[in-house]
């Protein structure tokens, strides 16, 4: 029996340190990671900097994760979305967590540096430290914008591959970080709204607690026309072709119709339906350009 509860708990310890790095978030930013690393070259995407740049791109970015847990720790535990969070119901210390968070910024640092280059491991130290020092550390508690400004750390993961094959920043990876950085308030912000007696109960100053629902509503609708805009212009600067045009303008319409069905506020649980489908959204709109993209080589 002890050797049951043993293996038990060595499970859940090992599930705990699994959920600091958030992987789903995790996930998605891996995906538009890869999708950059394809989208920056018309030959194969080196085997070495596939495997290990993206696993060093993830180690970093799950770092960042961790430290988020230890910061909102309190804030974590009278959240309903959070509160069994390992770090709010005590099960992981918060010295266990920072140095967790350490040796995989390492780890994903040194890979960064062994199989890709300087550039794509400052950048990515820089998107860890925007994401796990300024946002959690101050921006999240100091304004209503937030999920503004610090979007841009979350917006880095398409430049990163990107960068991680080429070695230099153009105007194409910046774009990608643009439509993310843009996608950005429309998405958390319908989160925010669903979870506004939550925040407002945590003293988290988003909009919908400190604007109202209704100017968050009128934000998210401007925001998606801004992102549909910006899903645009890669066939604009010939980044893409018609394929991802028709796409982009098809997912962008289904997000306007979210978006203004959580303005009019005519459907229960519009709020997290809106933030349901926009995580939909980005997966799909960069499956749109990787597809476009091979098609237009074979053309």
């Amino acid at each position: 029996m002890a050797t049951v509860m043993s293996e038990q708990a060595q499970r859940a310890l090992w599930r705990d340190y699994l959920e600091l790095t958030k992987p789903k978030v995790l996930l998605l930013m891996l995906i538009t990671s890869l999708i950059g690393m394809f989208l920056a070259t018309r030959a194969g995407v080196p085997w070495p900097v596939l495997i290990f740049g993206n696993l060093g791109i993830g180690l970093c970015a799950g770092a960042a994760a961790a430290v988020n847990h230890v910061v909102d720790r309190r804030i974590d535990a009278v959240m309903a979305r959070t509160h069994k969070r390992p770090l709010a119901r005590g099960r992981v210390s918060p010295l266990a967590a920072l140095t967790f968070a350490l040796l995989l910024a390492l780890a994903g640092m040194a890979l960064l540096l062994m199989f890709t280059n300087p550039l794509t491991a400052w950048l990515t130290l820089a998107s860890l430290l925007g994401y796990a020092v300024i946002y959690t550390g101050f921006l999240k508690r100091a304004t209503p914008q937030n999920i503004v400004i610090g979007g841009l750390a979350g917006a880095a993961p398409p430049l990163l591959g990107w960068v991680a094959v080429t070695g230099q920043v153009t105007a194409e990876p910046l774009l990608l970080v643009l439509i993310i950085f843009a996608w950005t308030p429309p998405h958390f912000w319908a989160l925010a709204i669903h979870r506004k007696e939550e925040y407002a109960k945590a003293d988290i100053p988003m909009l919908p607690v400190t604007h109202g629902e209704h100017y968050t509503k009128v934000h998210i609708l401007l925001y998606t026309f801004v992102l549909l805009a910006v899903s645009l212009l890669p066939f604009v600067i010939h980044m893409s072709g018609l394929l991802y045009l028709a796409c982009a303008l098809g997912l962008g319409a289904r997000f306007l119709h979210w978006a203004w069905v959580l303005y009019r506020g005519t459907q229960p649980h519009a709020a997290i339906n809106t933030f349901k489908y926009s995580i939909c959204y980005l997966f799909l709109l960069f499956i749109a350009l990787l597809v476009d993209h091979y098609l237009m080589l074979n053309l």
